[in-house]
């Protein structure tokens, strides 16, 4: 299988994980009506914070994509980039649902696979 078509692939799991890891969490008891107060947990919930959010979800949004155009080095730096970025939002920004840990643990192991194809992915 083509590594562009791998990165893509592993980049779709990842981001499904994401968005069933916050389905189930706006489903889990209280969690939504504390949200509709303006906070989660000791952050409140602002324009800034849902923007930078936004911002963070969409890199395995945009990379599904762009593992499959970008020339082999960009390629390669983004996937590696987006990948340490995205692990850090996860780990960081998680909950210890048991829901949340079982979805993040997929995300984190995708997202290693990610950064090892790219690094290891040779230009022929």
């Amino acid at each position: 299988m083509d590594i562009k078509v791998k990165l893509s692939t592993l980049w779709l799991i990842v981001m499904l994980n994401m968005i069933f890891a916050d389905i189930l969490t706006f489903i889990t008891p209280g969690v939504l009506s504390e949200m509709m107060t303006g906070r989660a947990g000791e952050l409140k919930i602002t324009e800034g914070i849902l923007l930078v959010f936004a911002i963070l979800l969409e890199i395995p949004i945009a990379m599904v994509f762009l593992s499959r155009v970008l020339k082999y080095g960009h390629n390669r730096i983004a996937n590696i980039v987006s990948g340490v970025i995205t692990i850090l939002f996860v780990v960081v920004g998680g909950s210890l649902y048991l829901h949340y840990i079982f979805f993040a643990s997929i995300e984190v192991f995708c997202m290693l696979l990610i950064i090892w194809y790219a690094a290891h992915w040779k230009n022929k």
